[in-house]
């Protein structure tokens, strides 16, 4: 559960239960993210938590890095695709090709982020209703 407190005008924090917190707020706020920004650091996040034990003992190499960006839909009110490129030393590797197979996959079966993306996930949104009154008809 991720739960989203108001902070100051157009500032949020997100924080889950293990004391995780990440400031939100409008596109180009200082010391924030957007939410497409969290979408976007989403799909990257989870396509390098997927893959960064295969990469990591195929290269022997500590570094993994990732960037990503949203490609907005003319309009801006949609995002119509996130570009993921995972980055990483290749010299150690025998077989790039298969390396890329295996991490290719790993993402696809595994990386629930973008799977989710894949298949358009909703997005319930749920809204107090009134509480009755005492004068209220039962």
């Amino acid at each position: 559960m991720i739960n989203l407190e108001r902070v100051g005008e157009h500032e949020f924090v997100a924080s889950n239960g293990r004391g995780a917190s990440v400031r939100i707020g409008r596109k180009g706020q200082e010391g924030s993210f957007s939410p497409v920004e969290l979408l976007v650091a989403a799909a990257a996040g989870c396509a390098m938590v997927t893959s960064e034990t295969l990469i990591l003992r195929r290269t022997g190499g500590d570094q993994l890095t990732a960037e990503a960006d949203a490609v907005q839909s003319e309009s801006g009110n949609e995002v119509i695709s996130i570009p993921v490129t995972l980055s990483y030393d290749l010299s150690a590797v025998d077989d790039p090709e298969a390396l890329e197979t295996v991490v290719r996959r790993a993402v696809e079966q595994f990386c629930t982020v973008t799977r989710t993306l894949k298949q358009s996930a909703t997005s319930p949104l749920q809204l107090p209703t009134p509480l009755q009154t005492a004068s209220d008809p039962l």
